[in-house]
C-alpha cells in the first residue's frame, strides 16, 4: 500500500497531495479538481469538450450519430451528461463510446453512460479485462481505485477504425501507461484546411512498478514501443485525458481572440513524447536502484 501511494503522487502535480497519507487520502484530494465543473465548449471543428475541469471528455459529432472518448470519476457522471445537453446535443444520439485507457479517472462513468446512451463500448483489446473487471492492474485488490465494471462490446489493436457518418478514428496503440493503452487519430477540420488530431493515452509511470514485481508483465518493452512510435507520429492538434497535459486552459482562453486555432500546433505532441521518454527512463534507474537495494 505504500509502494502504491508514493507512486501516486506522480499522478496529478496538485497542491497539497503528497501530505495525504493513503492512496484513499490521495484520490480524495485530486477530486477536488477532477471533479469541478466547467463549461463545456467548441475546441476545433466537430470536436467539443464536455468533461469536467480535471479530466477530459471529448464528443466528436456527426449528423449520424456521434463519438464520445473517455468518461470521469463515476460521481461526475452527470457533470457530462449535462456538458453534453447544454451544446444541445442528445445522449442517445451517442453511438459509440472509446476509453484511452482502464483507470477510474477516465472510466468511472463509462457503464452509467452507455446505459444512458445504449452506444457500443470500443477499447483496447489488453484493457478489456480491466474494464469488465473495474480494476487496476497489479493493484486488484485495492478498492480505491476500483470503478463500476463496463461491458465491452469491441476490442481494437493497432490501425482498427471506428466510423460514424463521415467520422473515422484509428486506433494507435500505445502501451504502458495501461496494457491496452490506446490513442486516437482522426482528422478534424480547421476553416478551410484538415489537421491530423490525436487524443493521446498517456505516457507517464504514475502508479506504474516497472521492475521486481511489475504491474503487468512486458511493462517496461510496451512503454519504449509507446516512445518509438510517436517519434514517427505527425500530429497537429494534441488531445488527452487530462486537460493540463497539453495546456488546454490557456489555449481555450485564446479561442476568442479571432487569430489562428490555438489548439492546432504541429510538433507539440512529439515534444511532449519526448519529455515522457525521458521521465520513464528515469524512474525506470530509479525503481531498478530501489529493487537492488531491498534486495
Amino acid at each position: 500500500m505504500k509502494r502504491v501511494a508514493i507512486a501516486l503522487v506522480a499522478l496529478l502535480p496538485l497542491a497539497g497531495v503528497a501530505q495525504a497519507q493513503t492512496v484513499k487520502d490521495m484520490l480524495a484530494t485530486l477530486r477536488a479538481k477532477w471533479n469541478a465543473p466547467t463549461e463545456p465548449f467548441k475546441m476545433i471543428g466537430n470536436v467539443y469538450y464536455v468533461g469536467t475541469e480535471g479530466l477530459a471528455s471529448y464528443l466528436i459529432t456527426s449528423p449520424q450519430g456521434h463519438v464520445l472518448v473517455d468518461m470521469v470519476m463515476p460521481e461526475s457522471t452527470s457533470l457530462v451528461k449535462a456538458n453534453i445537453e447544454k451544446l444541445d446535443f442528445k445522449i442517445t444520439d451517442i453511438k459509440y463510446i472509446l476509453n484511452t485507457h482502464a483507470h477510474i479517472d477516465h472510466t468511472g462513468g463509462l457503464a452509467e453512460i452507455k446505459k444512458a446512451s445504449g452506444a457500443r463500448m470500443v477499447a483496447g483489446e489488453a484493457d478489456k479485462s480491466l474494464l469488465e473487471g473495474g480494476y487496476y492492474p497489479g493493484a486488484e485488490n485495492n478498492d480505491a481505485l476500483n470503478f463500476p465494471p463496463v461491458k465491452v462490446d469491441r476490442t481494437v489493436r493497432e490501425g482498427d477504425t471506428v466510423t460514424v457518418g463521415d467520422v473515422t478514428l484509428t486506433a494507435r496503440e500505445t502501451p504502458g501507461h495501461s496494457p491496452g493503452c490506446t490513442s486516437w487519430e482522426f482528422s478534424v477540420k480547421d476553416g478551410d484546411a484538415t489537421r491530423s488530431a490525436l487524443i493521446f493515452c498517456s505516457g507517464t509511470v504514475a502508479l506504474n512498478r516497472l521492475v521486481g514485481d511489475p504491474t503487468y508483465f512486458g511493462i517496461v518493452a510496451d512503454y519504449r514501443k509507446t516512445f518509438a512510435r510517436a517519434k514517427d507520429m505527425k500530429v497537429d492538434v494534441l488531445l488527452a485525458p487530462h486537460p493540463e497535459m497539453y495546456k488546454m486552459q490557456d489555449k481555450r482562453a485564446k479561442l476568442g481572440e479571432g487569430g489562428p486555432n490555438p489548439f492546432v500546433n504541429p510538433g507539440e505532441f512529439n515534444a511532449y513524447a519526448a519529455t515522457l521518454e525521458k521521465a520513464f527512463e528515469d524512474a525506470l534507474v530509479k525503481q531498478t536502484a530501489a529493487q537492488e537495494k531491498k534486495g
